[in-house]
């Protein structure tokens, strides 16, 4: 007699673009791993209760995406260092009755930027845009490769300079305001910053890219574009979206919940096709 598939699911609202449920239905087709995964579309207000109660009936991981990231904090019973670092959850996983929140957002990026494209991080000088919770998750993983320096650029100055003396502690990281930036190109521009989804872009001086300079959003979609496009005409050595960032977490939540870690290449190949 065969037994229900082990339960997972996504957290979100709104949460019906998700594209979770298709590169998790690969990686489990993949693996052989029997899983059910779902779109759930919480309001914030329900978020603790209806997570809590997903795993009182059975269930053994969630994604989880905006806006809950910074409450599945609470939800969790221990966070993993990462999680910790960004103060925000993307990923519960019930292990041993314990119920574990991660943050696999910045492996997620760093291993679409060093293994899929192939970017040498040590010794690089960084740019990020943006000071919110999406810089927060990458900021432990990169400078973990021993980047020469890290410049946090956001509107509000005060902001960058506050999420750079949190992690100041794990290496060299400055926070600025885009008009700070300088006009000495960065090896490495990465956007986090929700620009690109209203067709906007960032501030940013024209001389912070030079041609040896990679630029990637976070973003990514078909009208995604903006930072990629505005990227290519500014001369940079290639400039990306950040649809492998998302394959690659996915991969590292998967590897959480199952204990193995699926390969990627072909959910990345489908996705770009697909968008």
């Amino acid at each position: 007699m065969s037994s229900e598939p082990d339960r997972y699911g996504v957290f979100g609202h709104p949460v019906a673009h998700s594209l979770s449920p298709f590169i998790h239905a690969m990686f489990a087709r993949e693996t052989g791993e029997a899983i059910s995964y779902q779109i759930y579309d919480v309001a914030p207000a329900e978020f603790a209760e209806r997570a809590r109660g997903f795993f009182a009936a059975g269930g053994r991981g969630l994604n989880i995406t905006l806006p809950h990231k910074i409450a599945a904090v609470d939800v969790a019973h221990e966070l993993t260092a990462r999680a910790a670092h960004a103060a925000a959850v993307n990923t519960l996983a019930l292990q041993g009755g314990v119920l574990v929140g991660d943050n696999t957002d910045g492996v997620g990026l760093v291993r679409d930027l060093c293994d899929n494209l192939g970017l040498g991080i040590r010794g690089r000088r960084l740019l990020i845009l943006g000071a919110g919770g999406a810089t927060r998750g990458l900021l432990a993983p990169l400078v973990e490769l021993a980047p020469a320096t890290v410049v946090i650029a956001n509107r509000t100055p005060e902001r960058a300079a506050a999420l750079a003396a949190a992690f100041a502690h794990l290496g060299t990281i400055q926070g600025v305001g885009f008009a700070c930036v300088g006009d000495t190109p960065y090896d490495l521009i990465i956007n986090a910053t929700s620009a690109s989804l209203a067709g906007a872009i960032p501030p940013v001086p024209l001389g912070a890219i030079g041609r040896h300079t990679v630029c990637y959003d976070l973003a990514y979609g078909r009208s995604a574009t903006a930072f990629v496009k505005w990227a290519e005409r500014s001369g940079c050595a290639g400039a990306f979206q950040g649809l492998g960032m998302l394959v690659e977490q996915a991969a590292e939540s998967f590897r959480l919940w199952r204990g193995v870690r699926p390969a990627t290449a072909s959910v990345r190949a489908a996705l770009r096709e697909a968008i």
